[in-house]
């Protein structure tokens, strides 16, 4: 995309504002925007701290209405707060890591005069990331639904007792595991908590879900990669402990014994800017600092 007049354009700025250095590098990038012509707005909670004059301080689910970008400065948290704001509205979202690992991230820090550019001159594209639905059954609560970017987990409410769930695949029973729970992700959060669970690392381009158990006491255990078609059914055991359900470690619920969760390909991607073509490999190893020469410094 070549550049254009930035007239009446307008981004979102989320950050991690309880963070000295992430609020003085939205300062910067809220100025270098409208000075750009772009119209700000942050969010309201965050206005306050900001305290940057020009911004257009926005809350619930119309603040992203119109917007052409949404600017994530943060780590993985910010984030996945961001996407809950973005995806509705089907708006791009930036990610500009200023935390630790921040895999999520488009850009590093360093990067971050270059990212405003090029979104100035509309020198980005657009993927598209699979999410999950997950809608959670039980008699005599209303029915519970939820999306996650990352991962949707069911797990055991108290520490001291496993959990027995059954799980179902396209309709028809897999296993039955004594557990601290299942994890149901996505290729772009098999790198979060599927992967501290065992399991494998799914390049974002591939179409797939995956269902790891956790800690599971059963004989079968390995993590699966399904189709993106596949609906997964976890039944909490009647007579079980009580459970919960996690939606990206940002929205949880409480599930009874007897409770029913079906998870299945979301209705709606979350849309992620690139800036760069950079091969996930190189992503891969940047983030986990993998040895390419190995571990002793490669062979003399």
């Amino acid at each position: 995309m070549g550049a254009a007049d930035p007239a009446g354009r307008t981004a979102l700025l989320v950050t991690h504002t309880g963070r000295r250095r992430s609020t003085e590098h939205a300062r910067a990038v809220a100025a270098d925007l409208i000075a750009a012509g772009f119209e700000v707005r942050v969010v309201a909670e965050e206005a306050e701290d900001l305290d940057l004059p020009g911004v257009v301080p926005v809350d619930g689910p119309t603040a992203v209405e119109g917007a052409e970008i949404v600017f994530a400065l943060g780590g993985d948290g910010t984030f996945l707060r961001a996407a809950e704001l973005a995806r509705p509205a089907k708006v791009p979202l930036l990610g500009i890591n200023l935390g630790k690992v921040g895999f999520l991230a488009e850009a590093e820090i360093d990067d971050l005069d270059l990212a405003v550019r090029d979104v100035v001159e509309r020198n980005y594209t657009v993927d598209e990331r699979l999410t999950l639905d997950v809608t959670a059954e039980f008699e005599g609560g209303p029915t519970i639904e939820s999306w996650a970017l990352n991962e949707i987990s069911v797990e055991k409410g108290e520490r001291a007792q496993m959990l027995e769930l059954l799980v179902d695949v396209d309709g028809r029973p897999l296993s039955r595991y004594g557990c601290d729970g299942v994890v149901c992700a996505t290729p772009t959060g098999s790198t979060a908590y599927a992967f501290s669970g065992g399991g494998p690392v799914v390049w974002p381009e591939v179409e797939a879900l995956l269902l790891v158990p956790i800690s599971a006491h059963a004989l079968f255990s390995r993590p699966l990669v399904t189709a993106p078609t596949s609906i997964f059914s976890i039944t909490v055991d009647p007579f079980t402990t009580l459970a919960v359900l996690c939606c990206d470690g940002r929205r949880v619920y409480d599930l009874p014994p007897g409770a029913r969760v079906t998870v299945r390909r979301g209705s709606l991607p979350v849309r992620v800017v690139r800036l760069r073509t950079r091969s996930f490999t190189d992503r891969l190893v940047a983030k986990f600092r993998l040895p390419v020469h190995g571990w002793r410094g490669g062979r003399r």
